[in-house]
């Protein structure tokens, strides 16, 4: 794709909370597994697009294995995607120009899902910290440096400062170790950032705290914020807009709410059906959903048509043999399924018909 390729119509639910920052185009990732004729090629993300939007929090969902995380990497820059480009303020990103990409390692961060190996064991709370504002922040002097550890520390809730700057990372718990991370990662003033299950090794007496955490920064940074999570029912309350993952493709996207209440493609039900949640009123799996979870294939299928359609109970021919588009079906909707009048047949799809065009970004 060109960097001169316009816009795609389908409205995102995030845009609305500020101007687009950072935008994924056809990603694409391809891993060679094993060498000589026995050797293949695993497409672990296939034509993915995405925008993140200042303010605004984009939520990737999706069950293990599905290749969210492999997103994540190929946004913060620590693999190369195979194919698709990413723009940072609407300029294309080329690894390759040192100067340019350690600005754009300087505007994107990643926190990433643990908090025990995310961080050095044998250095104090206060390296990593200063090391960032010394590598990101070289103008700073000694006073300013110690003035900004102490703020960052305030700002996750670490507190007091001084009380957490001296330990070792052994010596907090798995929370006050994910808060640490995403300090550092706010020490080199980022405008993205790609957290990557920031909660799932974390007690569930405080993941909502760190949800919030993150959420209060947000607002306060102007943070353009993704949410990489297997679990659905959070995506809801956090974030503005839910994207669901499968083997590699998004498969349904959406405002979180509109998603979660009326999912239209029958894996987003059946991650739903995984996730109860008493408030989703109205929502009703039915037991031929249920039935395709219990038969489940992998999620790295080599499917020529729908990857999803062994585990689909309402796919006919056209599915095992087609991959369908993800197309529009509604102004901030769209999903990529042929039996949509089978899979959501209580959902009012507006202007979806089949010849809709593709949703391409």
């Amino acid at each position: 794709m060109s960097e001169t390729t316009p816009p795609v119509d389908l409205v995102s639910a995030a845009s609305t909370r500020g101007p687009l920052v950072l935008e994924a185009r056809e990603l694409s990732k391809d891993f060679r597994i094993g060498y000589g004729p026995r050797g293949a090629i695993l497409s672990a993300v296939r034509a993915v697009s995405l925008g993140l939007h200042r303010r605004a929090v984009v939520a990737l969902v999706g069950e293990s294995g599905s290749g969210k995380s492999t997103v994540a990497k190929l946004l913060a820059g620590q693999e190369s995607p195979t194919s698709g480009e990413i723009l940072l303020d609407g300029e294309r990103v080329r690894p390759s120009a040192r100067r340019s990409f350690r600005r754009y390692k300087s505007e994107v961060q990643m926190v990433f899902q643990d908090p025990f190996a995310s961080i050095n064991p044998v250095h104090k709370v206060r390296y990593p910290l200063q090391r960032a504002l010394r590598l990101h922040q070289r103008e700073l002097g000694r006073e300013a440096v110690a003035a900004e550890l102490a703020r960052l520390l305030e700002e996750v809730r670490l507190t007091p400062p001084e009380h957490f700057l001296g330990r070792y990372p052994h010596e907090l718990s798995g929370g006050q170790r994910q808060r640490v991370a995403i300090a550092r990662a706010l020490a080199v003033k980022p405008r993205v950032l790609l957290a990557d299950e920031p909660v799932s090794m974390l007690d569930v007496s405080i993941r909502l705290e760190v949800l919030d955490v993150i959420d209060q920064l947000r607002d306060r940074f102007e943070l353009a914020v993704l949410y990489i999570t297997h679990d659905i029912a959070s995506a809801r309350y956090f974030a503005d807009e839910t994207l669901v993952m499968y083997a590699g493709e998004i498969v349904e996207r959406g405002p979180s709410e509109d998603l979660t209440q009326q999912p239209a493609h029958p894996y987003t039900q059946l991650l739903l059906a995984a996730a109860p949640d008493p408030d989703r009123l109205g929502v009703r799996v039915e037991d031929p959903v249920r039935r395709g979870a219990a038969q489940a294939a992998s999620a790295l299928s080599t499917t020529i048509g729908c990857r999803f359609s062994p585990r689909c109970p309402f796919a006919d021919e056209r599915c095992r043999t087609q991959s369908p588009p993800l197309r529009r079906i509604a102004p901030q909707r769209a999903a990529a399924c042929w039996r949509l009048d089978v899979a959501a047949p209580d959902l009012v799809i507006e202007g979806y018909q089949e010849r809709s065009p593709p949703v391409t970004a």
